[in-house]
Protein backbone atom coordinates (compact mmCIF):
# COMPACT_ATOMS: atom_id res chain seq x y z
CA UNK A 1 0.00 0.00 0.00
CA UNK A 2 2.85 2.38 0.88
CA UNK A 3 4.50 1.80 -2.49
CA UNK A 4 1.20 2.40 -4.30
CA UNK A 5 0.69 5.73 -2.49
CA UNK A 6 4.29 6.75 -3.20
CA UNK A 7 3.91 6.04 -6.91
CA UNK A 8 0.55 7.82 -7.01
CA UNK A 9 2.08 10.88 -5.35
CA UNK A 10 5.31 11.08 -7.34
CA UNK A 11 4.49 9.61 -10.74
CA UNK A 12 1.00 10.82 -11.63
CA UNK A 13 -0.26 14.27 -12.55
CA UNK A 14 -3.08 14.49 -10.02
CA UNK A 15 -1.67 12.27 -7.26
CA UNK A 16 -0.10 15.08 -5.19
CA UNK A 17 -3.33 17.08 -5.20
CA UNK A 18 -5.30 14.04 -4.03
CA UNK A 19 -2.90 12.93 -1.32
CA UNK A 20 -1.45 16.18 0.07
CA UNK A 21 -4.66 17.28 1.91
CA UNK A 22 -4.65 14.01 3.89
CA UNK A 23 -0.91 14.22 4.50
CA UNK A 24 -1.29 17.84 5.61
CA UNK A 25 -4.11 16.96 8.02
CA UNK A 26 -2.01 14.13 9.46
CA UNK A 27 0.94 16.47 10.03
CA UNK A 28 -1.33 19.15 11.49
CA UNK A 29 -2.53 16.79 14.20
CA UNK A 30 0.90 15.24 14.77
CA UNK A 31 3.08 18.37 14.68
CA UNK A 32 1.44 21.74 14.03
CA UNK A 33 -0.93 21.97 16.98
CA UNK A 34 1.73 20.67 19.39
CA UNK A 35 3.62 23.42 21.24
CA UNK A 36 7.36 23.74 20.68
CA UNK A 37 8.59 22.38 24.02
CA UNK A 38 6.26 19.37 23.97
CA UNK A 39 7.32 18.45 20.43
CA UNK A 40 11.04 18.85 21.24
CA UNK A 41 10.70 16.78 24.42
CA UNK A 42 8.98 13.96 22.56
CA UNK A 43 11.54 13.79 19.74
CA UNK A 44 14.47 14.09 22.15
CA UNK A 45 13.06 11.30 24.32
CA UNK A 46 12.74 9.09 21.25
CA UNK A 47 16.41 9.61 20.30
CA UNK A 48 18.12 9.82 23.71
CA UNK A 49 15.73 8.01 26.06
CA UNK A 50 15.44 11.15 28.16
CA UNK A 51 14.02 14.64 27.93
CA UNK A 52 16.42 17.54 27.42
CA UNK A 53 17.28 19.87 30.27
CA UNK A 54 16.11 23.11 28.68
CA UNK A 55 16.71 25.22 31.79
CA UNK A 56 20.33 24.19 32.31
CA UNK A 57 21.46 22.51 29.06
CA UNK A 58 24.85 20.84 29.10
CA UNK A 59 25.19 18.58 26.07
CA UNK A 60 25.61 19.78 22.50
CA UNK A 61 22.17 18.50 21.51
CA UNK A 62 20.48 20.04 24.56
CA UNK A 63 22.08 23.39 23.73
CA UNK A 64 20.83 23.19 20.14
CA UNK A 65 17.31 22.71 21.52
CA UNK A 66 17.79 25.75 23.75
CA UNK A 67 18.93 27.79 20.74
CA UNK A 68 15.90 26.64 18.74
CA UNK A 69 13.64 28.04 21.45
CA UNK A 70 15.54 31.17 22.49
CA UNK A 71 17.81 32.39 19.69
CA UNK A 72 15.46 33.68 16.99
CA UNK A 73 16.24 36.64 14.74
CA UNK A 74 15.34 37.74 11.20
CA UNK A 75 18.92 36.90 10.19
CA UNK A 76 18.25 33.26 11.09
CA UNK A 77 15.33 33.21 8.66
CA UNK A 78 17.33 34.92 5.91
CA UNK A 79 20.24 32.49 6.21
CA UNK A 80 18.01 29.40 6.31
CA UNK A 81 16.52 30.51 2.97
CA UNK A 82 18.75 29.01 0.25
CA UNK A 83 17.72 31.83 -2.09
CA UNK A 84 18.00 34.88 0.16
CA UNK A 85 21.18 33.68 1.90
CA UNK A 86 22.98 34.53 -1.33
CA UNK A 87 22.63 38.21 -0.32
CA UNK A 88 24.37 37.47 2.98
CA UNK A 89 27.21 35.52 1.33
CA UNK A 90 27.76 38.27 -1.25
CA UNK A 91 27.96 40.88 1.51
CA UNK A 92 30.31 38.86 3.74
CA UNK A 93 32.73 37.19 1.31
CA UNK A 94 31.75 38.22 -2.23
CA UNK A 95 29.72 36.58 -4.96
CA UNK A 96 32.68 34.62 -6.36
CA UNK A 97 31.86 31.90 -3.82
CA UNK A 98 28.24 31.50 -4.99
CA UNK A 99 27.18 28.60 -7.20
CA UNK A 100 25.66 30.11 -10.38
CA UNK A 101 21.90 30.54 -10.08
CA UNK A 102 20.29 29.94 -13.48
CA UNK A 103 16.56 30.16 -12.66
CA UNK A 104 14.18 30.80 -9.77
CA UNK A 105 10.41 30.86 -9.46
CA UNK A 106 7.52 30.51 -7.04
CA UNK A 107 5.37 28.85 -9.71
CA UNK A 108 5.71 25.08 -10.05
CA UNK A 109 4.43 25.26 -13.64
CA UNK A 110 7.60 27.14 -14.60
CA UNK A 111 9.64 23.98 -14.09
CA UNK A 112 9.66 22.74 -17.67
CA UNK A 113 12.39 22.03 -20.23
CA UNK A 114 12.13 25.46 -21.88
CA UNK A 115 13.29 27.15 -18.65
CA UNK A 116 16.12 24.74 -17.91
CA UNK A 117 19.57 25.22 -19.52
CA UNK A 118 21.32 22.61 -21.63
CA UNK A 119 23.92 21.83 -18.98
CA UNK A 120 23.62 19.82 -15.72
CA UNK A 121 21.68 21.54 -12.91
CA UNK A 122 20.13 20.79 -9.55
CA UNK A 123 16.55 21.86 -8.88
CA UNK A 124 15.43 22.28 -5.27
CA UNK A 125 13.23 24.21 -2.88
CA UNK A 126 14.83 27.07 -0.96
CA UNK A 127 13.71 25.77 2.44
CA UNK A 128 14.10 22.02 2.01
CA UNK A 129 16.82 19.59 3.09
CA UNK A 130 18.30 17.03 0.67
CA UNK A 131 15.26 17.18 -1.59
CA UNK A 132 16.85 18.29 -4.85
CA UNK A 133 16.60 16.72 -8.30
CA UNK A 134 19.77 16.43 -10.37
CA UNK A 135 19.18 17.00 -14.08
CA UNK A 136 22.06 15.96 -16.35
CA UNK A 137 20.03 15.61 -19.57
CA UNK A 138 16.73 17.48 -19.66
CA UNK A 139 15.54 15.50 -22.69
CA UNK A 140 15.55 12.23 -20.76
CA UNK A 141 13.82 13.35 -17.58
CA UNK A 142 10.31 12.58 -16.36
CA UNK A 143 9.23 16.13 -15.60
CA UNK A 144 6.07 14.95 -13.84
CA UNK A 145 8.23 13.21 -11.23
CA UNK A 146 10.46 16.30 -10.88
CA UNK A 147 7.49 18.63 -10.36
CA UNK A 148 5.74 16.24 -7.97
CA UNK A 149 8.89 15.97 -5.87
CA UNK A 150 9.05 19.76 -5.76
CA UNK A 151 5.33 19.94 -4.91
CA UNK A 152 6.02 17.77 -1.87
CA UNK A 153 9.03 19.89 -0.87
CA UNK A 154 7.05 23.12 -1.17
CA UNK A 155 4.55 21.78 1.36
CA UNK A 156 7.18 20.92 3.98
CA UNK A 157 7.86 23.31 6.84
CA UNK A 158 10.67 22.30 9.17
CA UNK A 159 9.35 24.57 11.88
CA UNK A 160 6.21 22.47 12.01
CA UNK A 161 8.04 19.17 12.23
CA UNK A 162 11.13 19.91 14.32
CA UNK A 163 10.35 23.39 15.69
CA UNK A 164 13.23 25.14 13.93
CA UNK A 165 11.73 28.61 14.03
CA UNK A 166 13.88 30.04 11.23
CA UNK A 167 11.92 28.02 8.65
CA UNK A 168 8.51 29.24 9.80
CA UNK A 169 8.12 32.28 7.56
CA UNK A 170 10.34 31.48 4.58
CA UNK A 171 8.46 32.07 1.33
CA UNK A 172 8.70 28.74 -0.56
CA UNK A 173 10.59 29.13 -3.81
CA UNK A 174 12.17 26.85 -6.41
CA UNK A 175 15.78 27.51 -7.36
CA UNK A 176 17.84 26.01 -10.17
CA UNK A 177 21.62 26.04 -9.77
CA UNK A 178 24.42 24.87 -12.00
CA UNK A 179 25.50 21.39 -10.92
CA UNK A 180 29.06 21.18 -9.64
CA UNK A 181 30.78 18.14 -11.15
CA UNK A 182 34.26 16.73 -11.46
CA UNK A 183 35.49 15.74 -14.93
CA UNK A 184 34.33 12.16 -14.33
CA UNK A 185 30.80 13.42 -13.55
CA UNK A 186 31.01 12.82 -9.79
CA UNK A 187 29.69 15.35 -7.29
CA UNK A 188 32.24 17.16 -5.06
CA UNK A 189 32.35 16.37 -1.36
CA UNK A 190 30.24 18.57 0.90
CA UNK A 191 32.42 19.94 3.71
CA UNK A 192 30.24 20.92 6.68
CA UNK A 193 32.19 23.20 8.99
CA UNK A 194 30.83 23.55 12.52
CA UNK A 195 31.40 26.84 14.35
CA UNK A 196 30.93 27.37 18.08
CA UNK A 197 30.92 31.05 19.09
CA UNK A 198 32.64 32.02 15.87
CA UNK A 199 35.45 29.42 16.06
CA UNK A 200 35.80 26.27 13.97
CA UNK A 201 35.53 23.15 16.13
CA UNK A 202 35.15 20.32 13.62
CA UNK A 203 34.41 19.57 9.98
CA UNK A 204 31.96 16.90 8.89
CA UNK A 205 32.20 15.09 5.55
CA UNK A 206 29.41 12.79 4.34
CA UNK A 207 30.37 10.03 1.88
CA UNK A 208 28.32 7.92 -0.55
CA UNK A 209 25.05 9.54 0.53
CA UNK A 210 22.99 7.78 -2.12
CA UNK A 211 24.47 4.30 -1.68
CA UNK A 212 26.11 3.48 1.67
CA UNK A 213 26.01 6.71 3.67
CA UNK A 214 29.00 7.20 5.98
CA UNK A 215 30.32 10.24 7.86
CA UNK A 216 33.71 11.40 9.13
CA UNK A 217 34.56 14.19 11.56
CA UNK A 218 37.88 16.07 11.54
CA UNK A 219 39.27 18.60 13.99
CA UNK A 220 40.44 22.08 13.02
CA UNK A 221 43.83 20.69 11.89
CA UNK A 222 42.22 17.89 9.86
CA UNK A 223 42.97 15.15 12.35
CA UNK A 224 40.39 12.36 12.18
CA UNK A 225 38.07 12.19 15.19
CA UNK A 226 37.05 8.65 16.16
CA UNK A 227 33.41 9.58 16.57
CA UNK A 228 30.26 8.23 14.94
CA UNK A 229 27.54 10.84 14.60
CA UNK A 230 24.30 9.34 13.30
CA UNK A 231 26.26 7.42 10.60
CA UNK A 232 29.24 5.07 10.77
CA UNK A 233 32.69 6.28 9.75
CA UNK A 234 33.82 5.95 6.13
CA UNK A 235 37.11 5.87 4.25
CA UNK A 236 39.74 8.43 5.20
CA UNK A 237 40.06 11.63 3.16
CA UNK A 238 43.01 13.86 2.45
CA UNK A 239 42.81 17.45 3.63
CA UNK A 240 41.45 19.64 0.79
CA UNK A 241 44.13 21.65 -1.03
CA UNK A 242 42.21 24.87 -0.37
CA UNK A 243 41.38 24.05 3.26
CA UNK A 244 42.88 27.28 4.59
CA UNK A 245 40.71 29.35 2.25
CA UNK A 246 37.69 27.28 3.29
CA UNK A 247 38.39 28.19 6.91
CA UNK A 248 38.64 31.90 6.07
CA UNK A 249 35.37 31.89 4.09
CA UNK A 250 33.39 29.83 6.60
CA UNK A 251 34.65 31.85 9.56
CA UNK A 252 33.46 35.08 7.95
CA UNK A 253 29.99 33.56 7.46
CA UNK A 254 29.77 32.18 11.01
CA UNK A 255 30.49 35.29 13.09
CA UNK A 256 26.88 36.41 13.56
CA UNK A 257 25.76 33.18 15.22
CA UNK A 258 26.29 31.36 18.50
CA UNK A 259 26.38 28.08 16.60
CA UNK A 260 26.25 27.47 12.88
CA UNK A 261 27.33 24.96 10.26
CA UNK A 262 28.70 26.38 7.03
CA UNK A 263 28.67 23.98 4.07
CA UNK A 264 31.25 24.41 1.32
CA UNK A 265 32.29 22.57 -1.83
CA UNK A 266 35.62 22.57 -3.64
CA UNK A 267 36.02 22.05 -7.37
CA UNK A 268 39.24 22.56 -9.35
CA UNK A 269 40.76 24.15 -6.24
CA UNK A 270 37.95 26.72 -6.08
CA UNK A 271 35.67 27.11 -3.05
CA UNK A 272 31.87 27.31 -3.39
CA UNK A 273 29.24 28.07 -0.75
CA UNK A 274 26.57 25.43 -0.16
CA UNK A 275 24.31 26.51 2.71
CA UNK A 276 24.12 27.65 6.31
CA UNK A 277 22.52 25.31 8.84
CA UNK A 278 21.65 26.58 12.30
CA UNK A 279 20.74 23.35 14.12
CA UNK A 280 22.54 20.30 12.72
CA UNK A 281 20.45 17.13 12.81
CA UNK A 282 17.89 19.46 14.40
CA UNK A 283 19.63 18.74 17.71
CA UNK A 284 18.64 15.06 17.66
CA UNK A 285 21.87 13.47 16.40
CA UNK A 286 23.30 10.71 18.61
CA UNK A 287 27.08 10.54 19.16
CA UNK A 288 29.04 7.33 19.68
CA UNK A 289 30.70 7.35 22.15
CA UNK A 290 28.04 9.53 23.77
CA UNK A 291 30.60 11.38 25.89
CA UNK A 292 31.22 13.62 22.86
CA UNK A 293 27.77 15.10 23.24
CA UNK A 294 28.93 16.58 26.54
CA UNK A 295 32.45 17.41 25.30
CA UNK A 296 31.08 19.44 22.41
CA UNK A 297 28.44 20.88 24.71
CA UNK A 298 31.16 22.19 27.03
CA UNK A 299 32.71 24.10 24.14
CA UNK A 300 29.47 25.79 23.04
CA UNK A 301 28.73 28.88 25.15
CA UNK A 302 25.11 30.01 25.03
CA UNK A 303 24.14 33.68 24.97
CA UNK A 304 22.17 35.13 27.84
CA UNK A 305 18.47 34.45 27.32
Amino acid sequence: MKEFIRKLYLETTYGPYLIQPFYGAYNYVRFTIVDDVTRINKEFLKNFNKKPDLNNPKTFNEKLQWLKLNDRTPLHTLCADKYRVREYVKEKVGDKYLIPLVFETTNLKDIKPENIPNFPVIIKANHDSSGGSIITDKKNINWTVVRNKLFKSLHINYYTKYKEWQYKDIEPRIIVEKLLQHEDGSIPFDYKMHYFNGELVFTQVDLDRHTDHTRNLYDVNWNFLDIEWVYKNGRQLEKPDCYEEMKVVSKALAQDFCYTRVDLYTLNNKVYFGEITLHSESGFGVFKPDEWDLKFGDRLKLPKK
